[in-house]
C-alpha cells in the first residue's frame, strides 16, 4: 500500500492568521517618502480604509501556513502521478541545476548578442536534437506551451496555403485527439470535423475517407491516440490527406512512446509540437512556465516563428522559455539516443504490466496492447452503484493521486492512467494495489470519500457555478 499522505490540520485562510498591526518584515520609518507622496498624489491618496487588504501575520504564521499547506498537495516528490496523456514523470534534479547555473539564470534577453553567444549554441544544438528525434527538417523554440505550439504549427499550414491561393474550411480530427485540437481548427476559423473511432480504437478509415476532400486544410492527429493506442495505418492517411493537397498536423503530446523508436516526420506528418514539460523533464503544471517547440517538415520552414520573410511572426517574446529548453538539453545530452529509447521502451512496458494487473478489475474496452498509457471505464462497478468519481475520491484515501477521469469521452467513465518511464516494479504494484481495493470496495464508503482529507467530499458543481471569490476580514 502506498503510504497516506498526512491530513493533519484543517487549515485557515492566510487571512483569518495574525492580528492588527502584525507584521513579518521591519521596514523603515519613511516620513519623508510619505510626505512626497502626499504632495504629489493629494486626495487620490489611499485612506487606511481603501488600502489594499493583506493579511497581517508574523513570518512564523506565514511560514507554518504554507508548510502546513504543502503537505495537502500530491507531488511528484511524494507520490507517483498517473495521470493519462499528462506524462507527469519524475524531473531528474540535475537538469534543475543546470537551469540554476548563474551563467544561464542570470542572463537578459536583452544583452547584446555577442554575450549570448553560449545560449544561441545551446539553442541551435536543441534544435538540431529535436530535429533529429522527431524527424524534422526545422524547429521552432519559441512557442510557451503544447497548445500555443499546436497554434503555431496550425498557423503555419493556414499561411502556407494562403501563399498557395488556396482557401480551405474545414479540418479533420479524430475523435481520440485530444481535446486542445478542435478548439485549436476553430479558433484559426476552421470548421472541425470529427472523425470516427473504429472498434479498433483507431482511426474509422472509411469515415477518413468519405469526410477527407480538397476543402480540408489539415488533419490533425495524436498517435498515440488518447486510448494510449498507435494509429497503425498513420502512413496511409499521411498519403491521403497528401494527396488531396492538405497537411497533417501531429499532436506530440504522448512522444513519451515514441522517443528513439519511431520519428513522426518519417510517417508523413508535416508539423509537430513538442511538449518539453511532458517529454523532456521540465516542470509540469501550476500554469507554467512550459515549452511547446514546434518541428516543421521542408514545406512548412519558411513559415516558422523565427524564419525569413514568409514567417507567421514571432508567438512569443525573446527565444520562448529559456529555463525550459536548459532542462531539455540536459535531459537528451545525458540520455543520448540509447537512454531515450530506453524511456521509452520502459514507460510502454510500465503501462502494458498495470494493464494486465488491473484488466480483471476494470473493464478494458480495447483489448490491445497499449504503448505509454491504458484506458479503462467503470462498466463493472457502475453495475454495482459506484462511478468512475467515487473511485477517484477512493484512491486519494489511499494516498494515490487519482488518474485522467472521463477523458477520452469516446470510453464510458473513463480512467485513464500513464505510469511513466520514472515508476519502479514495487510503486507499480502499490499503484495496482490502490485500484485493486477501490475497484470491488462497495458504494456505501465510496460515495462519502475521501475520508482522511481536511475535508471531505465537496459539492463540486455547486462549488463551480458559485464560487467565493472574495474574502473580506471582518
Amino acid at each position: 500500500m502506498i503510504g497516506r499522505q498526512n491530513f493533519d490540520f484543517e487549515e485557515q485562510l492566510i487571512f483569518e492568521h495574525g492580528s492588527k498591526g502584525r507584521s513579518g518584515v521591519d521596514l523603515p520609518e519613511c516620513a519623508e517618502s510619505q510626505a512626497a507622496a502626499i504632495k504629489v498624489l493629494g486626495k487620490h491618496l489611499r485612506t487606511e480604509e481603501d488600502q489594499a487588504q493583506l493579511a497581517e501575520c508574523s513570518e512564523p504564521e506565514v511560514n507554518r501556513h504554507y508548510t502546513r499547506l504543502s503537505r495537502w498537495n500530491f507531488s511528484i516528490d511524494t507520490n507517483s502521478y498517473p495521470l493519462g496523456s499528462c506524462t507527469m514523470k519524475y524531473n531528474p534534479r540535475i537538469n534543475e541545476w543546470a537551469a540554476r547555473l548563474p551563467g544561464f539564470a542570470q542572463l537578459h534577453p536583452y544583452l547584446p548578442e555577442s554575450r549570448l553567444e553560449n545560449a544561441k549554441a545551446l539553442i541551435e544544438e536543441l534544435r538540431a536534437y529535436l530535429g533529429e528525434i522527431g524527424g524534422f527538417e526545422a524547429v521552432s523554440l519559441q512557442p510557451a506551451a503544447g497548445a500555443q505550439g499546436e497554434f503555431t504549427g496550425m498557423l503555419m499550414i493556414r499561411k502556407a496555403l494562403e501563399a498557395r491561393g488556396e482557401s480551405r474550411h474545414k479540418v479533420l480530427v479524430p475523435a481520440s485527439a485530444h481535446g486542445t485540437n478542435p478548439a485549436t481548427a476553430a479558433f484559426l476559423g476552421y470548421r472541425a470535423v470529427t472523425v470516427a473511432t473504429g472498434s479498433d480504437g483507431l482511426i474509422d478509415m472509411e469515415d477518413f475517407e468519405a469526410k477527407l476532400d480538397e476543402d480540408c486544410a489539415a488533419i490533425m492527429i495524436t498517435n498515440p491516440n488518447t486510448l494510449g493506442l498507435f494509429e497503425k495505418n498513420i502512413s496511409e492517411v499521411c498519403e491521403k490527406v497528401h494527396a488531396v493537397g492538405g497537411f497533417v498536423y501531429g499532436d506530440g503530446a504522448n512522444l513519451n512512446a515514441l522517443m528513439g523508436i519511431s520519428r513522426p516526420g518519417d510517417w508523413g506528418i508535416d508539423v509537430m509540437h513538442f511538449n518539453l514539460h511532458k517529454t523532456f523533464t521540465t516542470p509540469h503544471g501550476g500554469g507554467g512556465p512550459g515549452g511547446g517547440a514546434v518541428g516543421v517538415c521542408k514545406e512548412l520552414a519558411p513559415f516558422l516563428p523565427d524564419s525569413g520573410e514568409q514567417s507567421i511572426g514571432r508567438v512569443r517574446s525573446f527565444w520562448g522559455n529559456f529555463g525550459m529548453m536548459i532542462r531539455a538539453y540536459a535531459y537528451i545530452r545525458e540520455m543520448g539516443a540509447g537512454g531515450l529509447k530506453k524511456a521509452s521502451e520502459r514507460a510502454v512496458l510500465n503501462a502494458n504490466y498495470i494493464k494486465a494487473k488491473l484488466k480483471k478489475a476494470f473493464d478494458l474496452p480495447y483489448e490491445t496492447d497499449c504503448l505509454h498509457e491504458v484506458v479503462f471505464s467503470d462498466w463493472k462497478q457502475q453495475k454495482h452503484g459506484v462511478s468512475t468519481m467515487d473511485m477517484a475520491k477512493g484512491l486519494i484515501d489511499r494516498g494515490v493521486h487519482p488518474p485522467t477521469i472521463y477523458f477520452p469521452l469516446i470510453v464510458h467513465g473513463a480512467l485513464m492512467i500513464e505510469p511513466t518511464e520514472t515508476e519502479s516494479k514495487e510503486e507499480l504494484d502499490a499503484l495496482c494495489e490502490a485500484f485493486l481495493e477501490v475497484a470491488k470496495e462497495g458504494p456505501e464508503r465510496l460515495r462519502l470519500s475521501p475520508f482522511h482529507t481536511a475535508l471531505s467530499r465537496l459539492d463540486e458543481a455547486g462549488a463551480a457555478r458559485n464560487p467565493i471569490l472574495v474574502f473580506k476580514k471582518e
